[in-house]
C-alpha cells in the first residue's frame, strides 16, 4: 500500500464520470486542493483532501504500514489514454511527406504504390524482433508524456502471417496497458483483385487465427472510397463481433461515405476521424453511444478541414482525441500538438480536451470503468505534473509531465 501526499491539486474527473463524458465543463474535473491518494494492489483505494484524510485514515486496515510518497505540491491527473495509433510498422515515408508538400494528393500517392501499401512492403519484410523493438521505443515515448493506456493497430501486414506478426509484437509488451486492434481491413493488398475477395479471405483465414491466439481486443476497418464500402464493412464487422471482438470504424476522413451509420448500426465502440460528417451525421452521432475519436494531427498533416468538434459536443456526442500516430498521414507522437490543435482549430475547451484524452478515450476502448479517472476501484494510473493542469495543451512541445504511474508503479 502507498499513500501519495503533498498533492497540490488532485484532478479526479469525478464529474466527467457522472456525466459519462458529455458536455464537460471545468467543475466536472473534480478538482481537490491539498489532495491525498491511496493505492493498494495496483488500484485506487481512496482519494480526497488532506483534511478528509486526517479524519478517515484510521478506518483503513493496514494503513499504518503503508509507504508514504511526498509529491511536493505537484498536480496529479489521470493517466492519458491514447486511443488511436498505428505504432507498429517498419519503413519510412518521409519522401511522401515531401511529395504532399509539393502538391501531390494522398490519393495520388496511394495510386502510385505509396501510402499504406508502401509501409506494407516494409512491414512484411521486417522480423518480429525488429517490429517489437521499434514498438517498445515508440511506447516509451508515449509513456514519457503520461500515457498509461495505449491502443495499437495492426494493418500494415494485409496477409495472415504479417498481421499476426504485428499483433504478436503488440501483445509482447506488458507495461503499460496496450489495447490490440486487428486492422486487417486497412487497405486492399495487391494480390487480391477486389475488396470483396480480400474481406472473404480475412473472415475465413486471418480472423479465426487472430481470435484463437487471443491476439486482439478489437477489430477495425477503413470505410472510404478506394478502400472498403459499407456493404462489405457490415459483413466484416458482423463476423468480427460474432468472434467476440469489440469493433470500431475508420470513416468519413476523406469523403462522406455514410460509414458512421454503419458504425452506429453495428454498435461500434468508436468511429474514427469523422472529418466529413454532415448535419445529419453529427445529429446521429450525438444521439448514439459510439464515441467520436478525433485526430486533428492527421488533418493538420494532410492540410484538410478539421472535424466539427464543437457541434458534436454541443449536440451531446462523446468526443475523444488521439494522435493517429503512423508513418504517413500523422507521423507524430506529440500529445501537446493534438491538444493545441483541438483548442485552436476545433474550438474545444481545456476541460473538454482533458476529458477527451482520459475518460472519453477510455470509453472508446471499453475501459471507462477501469481507467481515465482517479476514483476508488480504478486502476492506479496517474500522471504527476510539474505545472498546473491549466498549462496543459497550451504550448506545442511543452507537456509538463514529471512522472507517470501505472498500477501504482512509477514507469517514468
Amino acid at each position: 500500500m502507498k499513500v501519495f501526499e503533498g498533492i497540490g491539486e488532485l484532478i479526479t474527473l469525478s464529474g466527467v464520470v457522472k456525466k459519462s463524458g458529455k458536455r464537460i465543463v471545468e467543475k466536472d474535473l473534480g478538482r481537490i486542493r491539498n489532495g491525498v491518494l491511496v493505492v493498494d494492489k495496483g488500484r485506487i483505494l481512496w482519494a480526497g483532501s488532506q483534511s478528509m484524510w486526517v479524519r478517515q485514515r484510521k478506518g483503513i486496515p493496514g494503513i499504518s504500514k503503508a509507504k508514504k510518497v511526498n509529491l511536493e505540491g505537484r498536480t496529479v491527473i489521470p493517466g492519458f489514454v491514447e486511443s488511436h495509433t498505428h505504432s507498429v510498422f517498419a519503413g519510412d515515408r518521409s519522401k511522401e511527406f515531401e511529395m504532399r508538400m509539393t502538391g501531390v494528393s494522398y490519393e495520388d500517392i496511394a495510386k502510385k504504390g505509396g501510402g499504406i501499401l508502401s509501409t506494407v512492403k516494409a512491414t512484411r519484410k521486417a522480423s518480429l524482433n525488429h517490429l517489437t523493438e521499434d514498438l517498445k521505443l515508440r511506447v516509451n515515448r508515449f509513456v514519457k508524456q503520461g500515457v498509461t493506456t495505449l491502443e495499437v493497430k495492426s494493418g500494415y501486414g494485409l496477409n495472415s502471417s504479417s498481421e499476426i506478426k504485428m499483433l504478436k509484437a503488440i501483445r509482447s509488451i506488458s507495461s503499460p496497458k496496450l489495447v490490440s486492434t486487428f486492422l486487417g481491413a486497412h487497405a486492399i493488398p495487391p494480390e487480391f483483385p477486389n475488396a470483396g475477395k480480400y474481406i472473404d479471405y480475412l473472415i475465413a483465414d486471418t480472423l479465426p487465427k487472430v481470435v484463437k491466439a487471443g491476439l486482439a481486443d478489437r477489430a477495425d476497418i477503413f470505410i472510404e472510397k478506394g478502400y472498403f464500402d459499407s456493404v462489405i464493412g457490415e459483413k466484416y464487422l458482423r463476423a468480427c463481433r460474432d468472434a467476440g471482438l469489440d469493433i470500431c470504424v475508420h470513416t468519413e476522413q476523406l469523403n462522406l461515405t455514410q460509414g458512421y451509420q454503419l458504425a452506429i448500426d453495428q454498435k461500434a465502440k468508436s468511429v474514427e476521424h469523422v472529418v466529413q460528417l454532415d448535419a445529419k451525421g453529427i445529429s446521429e452521432m450525438a444521439k448514439s453511444e459510439t464515441v467520436c475519436v478525433l485526430l486533428p494531427a492527421a488533418d493538420f498533416y494532410l492540410k484538410m478541414a478539421y472535424p466539427s468538434a464543437r457541434k458534436l459536443i454541443d449536440g451531446g456526442a462523446r468526443v475523444a482525441l488521439a494522435t493517429d500516430f503512423n508513418p504517413g498521414s500523422s507521423p507524430t507522437q506529440d500529445l501537446s500538438l493534438v491538444g493545441v490543435l483541438a483548442r485552436i482549430e476545433m474550438g474545444m475547451s481545456l476541460p473538454e480536451v482533458i476529458s477527451a484524452y482520459t475518460f472519453n478515450a477510455a470509453k472508446a476502448l471499453s475501459l471507462e470503468s477501469e481507467v481515465g479517472a482517479i476514483l476508488p476501484g480504478y486502476s492506479a494510473d496517474f500522471v504527476v505534473l510539474d505545472d498546473g493542469w491549466d498549462r496543459l495543451f497550451y504550448s506545442v512541445g511543452y507537456h509538463p509531465v514529471h512522472s507517470t504511474f501505472w498500477k501504482g508503479k512509477r514507469v517514468f
